[in-house]
């Protein structure tokens, strides 16, 4: 890699359709927020001919964060697909937002891709969030690669990241992750700091100078060998031990000069096998050069080392009934199978799909099976409909470049998909078949909206619909309890986009008011309650009296009515109409307006009228009769409770304890589990775990995850109870 670079004819201008897999390289370049990923993308662009010297497309818009909220916020918050031409293959460069908060966007795109690029920056480190991806990629025997951007920064050293990311990822090998270029340096500037002016290809043991714009090769001076002799050693030996040729090592130490054609072979087959993480260094172009430092080694890198789409096994597959389906991988004259990595909005075409063709070939106009399931607790209804494909094309910046077809192994655009959602299923209408759907995160960040003005109410459901379609980390919840409309997202700046996309996307504008939490009351200990509903006011009158008795029950009991009326005090035929009206007042509450739960209600006497007596007249009463007991009980309220379970690294448990003891949580246990990290599990009140989200990325400088479910509901401590009650009683 590095010494067989053709030139380039550029791609400018035109759209390109893979029309075999083999020819198709899907990468995704994931990093923290700032590290670069965005710049690196423009400047493969560059280098690969699809953009003009400026960095910019045709239009002027730059390729990746073309969206004008990601103008706006000056950072990713979406997938974008780059696609490039090199040497013949057709790169799908998927760029994603490097923010905690959109980490939705992350798992589409190692769904849509191949391998990864992991970019690191050399002033900043490797992150924590960063180390989770790529165990999460190991897991999956995921290919990767690391980038080391920012180097001209004043205290940036790349001998120095090597050895970080060694330690970071190569934890089972550290000999896995190495150097295949060192940097070159200029003069040293009145800083101090020597620029990158190039690189030296350990394997080929060639400079590639890029201090004028172009890169140009030369040999190196007999004083330069012996710096770079070590690391071409030890990366010799990395590839080595890592290649399926178990003799080529005894040959290696017996003295043998391996040749570099097979060194370059091996090499590849580590990469592309994710048993060997090549670290490479990379800069943009600067002052109107047409290649960027290390862009053109990290293009030979992708197309040569990295898998095409033929080693990606296709996610699980079945039928719509769910019966198993063996589907060979890449197949591109097999059965239709493609998956919506993305959705977005147009204001001129309508909804736009991102596609990943997994087996088969899709075509414009012809009519698929659009499928999606499992995501009903997120607001989306499982759907399966036929659809007629619209226009296909190839994204850029803002433009849409039309293909004829998208075979399998690639990435398109299809336009007029109406009912597709994010992580739906395309394939043949005769034969409908579902993917399996990829881990999406759960939002645990509640935002509570109310429309701004009565036009608003009227588009809300409708915004609310798309922008949940086209984002399944969102979801949305119509909580009855509360009779609020949540949001719910993974973070601040997820629920800010969010907003910004309803107001300027689907004209919706909306004020967010505090979350209410679903509280419940019940009865402390038993009480006796009397109803009289009598009025006479012309005609028939009303006469019903009712005579009850409460008592608590175990929680998850609900109401239990019991009749216990003798002698017929209360007739037969209304006897369910007390019960009516009881469950209807503890619907409504008895103290503070919240749903009364957990009680046994017994009728025990009662008076009735042979006129005046009505199924109206005992529902009041019953009503009655209820608050009359509670008027004479102590009454608690209870508040929801939340077992959560933190996975947080050793270094952060004390303070991730300590902060749940704070918010009036119980731990229960903790587990020790692997990568040096602990799985600690508490039962929290709902109060106290609202802004958790924010709070405990905080605390553990966004290292750490939790999830958590209902538990129960139980008696609220007396104080906060009673600032309740009063806020209820000023409300009124």
């Amino acid at each position: 890699m590095g010494d067989k670079v053709k030139e380039h004819p550029g791609a400018a201008g035109r759209a390109m359709a893979a029309d075999h897999p083999a020819s198709v390289r899907n990468v995704v370049l994931v990093g923290h927020s700032g590290s670069g990923k965005t710049t690196l993308v423009e400047a493969l662009a560059l280098t690969a001919g699809a953009v003009n010297r400026a960095g910019r497309v045709e239009d002027g818009g730059t390729v990746s964060d073309y969206d004008d909220i990601e103008h706006r916020q000056q950072r990713s918050v979406q997938l974008s697909l780059v696609p490039v031409e090199w040497n013949g293959i057709k790169i799908n460069i998927l760029d994603t937002p490097g923010y905690a908060d959109f980490v939705g966007e992350l798992r589409a795109g190692l769904r849509a891709a191949d391998a990864a690029l992991f970019v690191v920056s050399a002033s900043d480190g490797v992150d924590g969030s960063t180390r989770m991806v790529w165990e999460e990629c190991a897991a999956v025997g995921m290919p990767r690669a690391i980038v080391v951007t920012h180097l001209e920064a004043a205290r940036a050293d790349f001998a120095e990241m090597t050895r970080v990311c060694a330690e970071a990822f190569g934890a089972d090998d550290p000999d896995a992750v190495l150097p295949l270029y060192l940097p070159l340096y200029g003069s040293q500037g009145p800083d101090g700091h020597a620029p990158v002016t190039g690189l030296v290809g350990l394997l080929t043991q060639k400079l590639f100078d890029y201090s004028t714009g172009e890169r140009k090769e030369s040999e190196p001076g007999p004083d330069q060998l012996p710096d770079i002799e070590d690391a071409r050693n030890r990366l010799i030996e990395g590839i080595i031990s890592e290649s399926e040729d178990e003799t080529l090592m005894d040959r290696y130490l017996g003295g043998e000069q391996i040749d570099l054609k097979t060194l370059v072979e091996d090499l590849e087959r580590a990469v592309a096998r994710g048993a060997f993480f090549p670290v490479l260094a990379a800069a943009p172009a600067v002052d109107g050069a047409r290649q960027g430092l290390g862009t053109v080694e990290l293009l030979e890198l992708v197309t040569g080392g990295f898998p095409t789409p033929f080693e990606h096994p296709t996610p699980g597959v079945t039928t719509i009934d769910g019966t198993p389906r063996d589907i060979r991988p890449c197949d591109t004259g097999g059965p239709l199978v493609a998956e919506v990595v993305k959705t977005a909005s147009d204001p001129y075409v309508g909804r736009v799909s991102l596609v990943r063709v997994f087996s088969g070939t899709l075509r414009p106009d012809e009519t698929v099976h659009v499928s999606g399931h499992g995501l009903a607790d997120r607001g989306h209804e499982d759907h399966d409909v036929d659809e007629k494909i619209g226009a296909l094309s190839t994204p850029f910046g803002k433009q849409q470049r039309p293909v004829t077809h998208v075979i399998a192994g690639d990435l398109a655009c299809v336009a007029k998909l109406g009912r597709a959602e994010t992580g739906d299923t395309l394939s043949g209408k005769d034969d409908p078949l579902l993917m399996e759907p990829w881990e999406m995160p759960d939002p645990l960040l509640p935002l509570a909206i109310e429309a701004h003005s009565k036009a608003d109410e009227d588009k809300l459901s409708q915004g609310l619909a798309r922008l949940v379609a086209e984002d399944p980390t969102m979801r949305l919840e119509q909580n009855q309890d509360t009779h609020q409309v949540v949001l719910w997202c993974l973070g601040e700046a997820h629920a800010d986009v969010a907003l910004e996309r309803l107001r300027s996307r689907y004209g919706v504008q909306v004020d967010v008011v505090p979350h209410k939490v679903s509280l419940r009351e019940t009865f402390a200990g038993k009480s006796a309650g009397r109803g009289r509903h009598v009025k006479q006011s012309g005609g028939h009158g009303q006469f019903a009296i009712c005579e009850i008795e409460v008592e608590p029950l175990p929680g998850g009991s609900g109401i239990e009515f019991v009749d216990k009326v003798v002698g017929g005090a209360v007739p037969r035929q209304f006897i369910p109409s007390v019960e009516k009206g009881i469950r209807a007042q503890a619907v409504k509450g008895v103290a503070a307006g919240y749903q009364l739960v957990d009680v046994r209600v017994t009728l025990l006497d009662g008076k009735a009228h042979s006129v005046d007596s009505s199924d109206a007249a005992f529902q009041t009463a019953g009503a009655l009769a209820l608050r009359e007991a509670a008027a004479d009980a102590k009454i608690h309220l209870l508040e929801p409770v939340a077992e959560v379970s933190v996975l947080v690294g050793d270094d952060y448990v004390g303070a991730v304890m300590s902060d749940l003891s704070g918010r009036r949580g119980r731990v229960l246990g903790t587990e020790q589990t692997s990568g040096g990290r602990t799985l600690i599990k508490a039962e929290v009140p709902e109060f106290e775990i609202g802004r958790y989200a924010v709070d405990l990325r905080s605390l553990s400088h966004g290292t750490a995850r939790f999830s958590r479910s209902y538990a129960r509901h139980e008696p609220m401590p007396p104080q906060i109870a009673e600032k309740i009650r009063e806020q209820a009683k000023d409300a009124s």
